[in-house]
């Protein structure tokens, strides 16, 4: 595909990624972390127009919205789906006795950063989108996993780079966006700005969180670990007003 020279009138954002991408890539090809958000389908587009081998894939998280996963099925029929070995409700009762907090987000280790051990990570992660993704490098290794290393060819784009390009290229992407949600993920994910949207648009999900809830404080209570709730539905709306809230980790394990 002919990459135009020069555009949104600024340097060549789309040529430099390119080169990036054309200047690491590994003989055995990038593993390309999928999403199937914005910046997901960008780097698989790029990846394309690159010429570079990759093979792309999706973790399976079982809290996903079904629009997301539906559009991966429609439109990325090669991606390689990883599915994980307990649901997210599993591993709340069987593992971790409690669910995913703002300041333990267990989940994501778990569920959505395993793969490409020994191999280079392709990854959609950019400055702009968080304080935290400011201290990111382009090319990283993995503190948890020595034999991976991340690279993220578009970590200077802004968001607005991402939506020119998708625009430019007609790219495919999750109608979820034009619904008002401006970053996709887990249901009910502990940094989701707006928990009421995803209860309105998933009350399938949330009404799952609440049966698994009721089944926790069951499991707590035949272990003897107290807690002040007395049914999942007081559990889960606390859960929510307490994501929605950044205190320390003191103050919430005297929550707990």
């Amino acid at each position: 595909m002919l990459i135009q020279e020069t555009l949104w009138g600024r340097q060549d954002k789309v040529k430099i990624a390119v080169d990036r991408m054309q200047s690491f890539v590994p003989a055995e090809g990038y593993y390309l972390a999928f999403s199937g958000g914005k910046d997901s389908v960008v780097i698989y587009q790029l990846a394309l127009m690159a010429g570079v081998r990759f093979d792309a894939h999706y973790n399976v998280t079982t809290v996903d919205p079904p629009e997301l996963t539906r559009f991966i099925k429609d439109h990325y029929p090669d991606v390689l789906w990883n599915r994980p070995e307990m649901s997210m409700f599993q591993l709340i009762l069987k593992v971790q006795f409690w669910p995913p907090m703002r300041q333990q987000r267990w989940c994501c280790e778990i569920l959505k950063e395993k793969g490409g051990d020994g191999r280079i990570v392709l990854t959609g992660i950019r400055w702009e989108e968080s304080n935290k993704r400011r201290s990111r490098r382009m090319i990283e290794p993995c503190y948890k996993d020595v034999t991976k290393t991340y690279f993220h060819p578009i970590i200077d784009w802004s968001t607005r780079d991402v939506w020119e390009f998708i625009d430019l290229y007609s790219l495919p992407y999750c109608k979820l966006y034009d619904m008002g949600f401006h970053r996709l993920g887990c249901i009910l994910c502990p940094y989701r700005s707006n928990p009421k949207r995803d209860i309105e648009q998933w009350p399938k999900f949330a009404k799952a969180y609440i049966r698994t809830f009721d089944r926790l404080l069951l499991v707590r209570a035949a272990q003897g670990k107290e807690t002040s709730f007395r049914t999942g539905q007081e559990f889960f709306d606390w859960w929510i007003r307490r994501n929605t809230k950044r205190k320390s980790r003191d103050q919430l394990v005297l929550d707990i």
